[in-house]
């Protein structure tokens, strides 16, 4: 499972409205560093990013200790909203 798909079930396991989330992957200027952006409808943005950002954080952990098994790059998650 590579890490836009990981980051794709938790999300979707966390939100009401899973047909809105959207998940992709860019590419950054650093070959070390991959940019996955979080996009959710605006009624799902508190349960995703949680109290004092704790879920956004474990989901963030999450995906970066799959990347240090596999190919050991930075991860970084964006999450916005539609």
């Amino acid at each position: 499972m590579d890490l836009v798909e990981l980051t794709e079930m938790i999300v979707k396991s966390l939100v009401e409205n899973e047909d809105a989330v959207s998940i992709k992957e860019f590419p950054t200027e650093d070959e070390n560093t991959i940019l996955i952006q979080v996009i959710v409808a605006e009624e799902d943005i508190g349960r995703i990013i949680g109290k004092e950002g704790r879920i956004a954080n474990a989901v963030r952990t999450l995906v970066q200790a799959s990347s240090s098994l596999k190919d050991n790059k930075f991860v970084r998650i964006d999450i916005d909203k539609f």
